[in-house]
């Protein structure tokens, strides 16, 4: 074992893993961090409670009016941010990996595209017919679809990397004047409104039930994201080396793909098309980490989480009596954080 790092290695799941010691610092700092960042924001709104009585109100205890408020109000909001922005975060690290991309993100694949579509045709044209609470099942259904269609239309005796983005731009592209179009073509005020306030992302309203929907996604797929680091760190050295070293290559990225079309698609059915946490989280870790995909996708995982919590708090609490969209603010930091990145790789070259 080489110093400083610590081996984990598992025969049943053919895992072998060394993790720096510093990393595992890191990891548990920024765990720290986000849990403080929960108990801080469970408290903070219009009726501020102090983080000993949030405490308090978690465990059933304390004033009755903190425990409806906690408990009911806040607490789920701040757990589906955090489940959110995870999904997002380590969807976009893998993406960045597959395709040896920088600027690549779940949006490229359709993800983002065809929830959104799914879902403004479920909310404008079909809100009588079924039920609200199949919202985000239209949303991952169209998901799925969109980026089962971009795949197919890259395939081209294999998927290459590039082909993927190119086609996944100008479809996403497509997809968007689709959804804007039925926007404006909505029968009704009411479901052009609701539609639109959807697209923006946010986490609004939120319930207990809404975390028991997500928790299965995010859960599962979250770990098989850690069991697939070693494709990960294969296809971050390219199809030859890959297929050198003995891995299906496309069969592989095709799995790989599946993980970060379900984590992003979840993600989005449950809180709407949250933009650039799957481009700003993969960033920042691989700042603080390293590329290694072992190293990168568990921190992409909490920085995403504390994103979105982090941009949810300040559209919460900052506008009052106005509940801004999340989706609002990481646009606000992502979209010069892109320019930035374009910038920088233009220069690079």
């Amino acid at each position: 074992m080489r110093k400083g790092y610590i081996t984990i290695r598992s025969s049943a799941m053919s895992l072998s893993v060394q993790l720096h010691k510093r990393l595992i610092l890191l990891f548990l700092v920024l765990l720290a961090v986000v849990a403080g960042s929960m108990v801080v924001s469970t408290g903070i709104g219009d009726m501020y409670i102090n983080p000993l009585d949030v405490w308090k109100a978690v465990l059933g205890q304390g004033l009755p009016d903190h425990i409806l408020v906690v408990q009911t109000l806040r607490l789920p909001r701040i757990v589906i941010a955090i489940m959110v922005g995870a999904s997002l975060g380590v969807a976009g690290a893998m993406m960045q990996s597959i395709i040896r991309n920088p600027l690549a993100a779940p949006d490229l694949i359709g993800v983002t595209g065809g929830a959104s579509l799914a879902a403004v045709t479920f909310l404008t044209y079909l809100p009588g017919l079924y039920s609200i609470h199949l919202l985000p099942v239209a949303a991952m259904i169209g998901a799925v679809a969109a980026s089962a269609l971009i795949y197919m239309l890259a395939w081209k005796r294999g998927v290459a990397p590039v082909r993927l983005v190119l086609v996944g731009i100008g479809i996403s592209a497509l997809i968007s004047s689709l959804t804007t179009m039925l926007i404006v073509m909505s029968p009704t005020i009411y479901a052009a409104s609701s539609a639109y306030l959807w697209i923006t992302g946010t986490i609004y309203g939120t319930s207990w039930d809404n975390v028991l929907s997500l928790l299965p996604w995010t859960t599962v797929f979250l770990l098989l994201a850690v069991l697939s680091v070693r494709e990960l760190n294969i296809h971050q050295l390219g199809d030859d080396i890959a297929a050198g070293t003995g891995s299906a290559v496309q069969r592989k990225r095709l799995l790989l793909l599946g993980i970060c079309v379900i984590l992003a698609g979840s993600a989005v059915s449950m809180a709407g098309p949250i933009g650039f946490v799957g481009l700003l989280a993969p960033h920042m870790a691989r700042r603080l980490a390293g590329p290694s995909a072992g190293s990168m996708l568990p921190i992409a995982g909490l920085l995403g989480g504390l994103i979105v919590l982090l941009a949810d708090l300040v559209g919460r609490t900052a506008f009052l009596p106005h509940d801004i969209p999340v989706g609002v603010f990481t646009a606000g930091i992502g979209a010069p954080f892109f320019i930035y990145l374009l910038y920088r790789t233009r220069n690079a070259r």
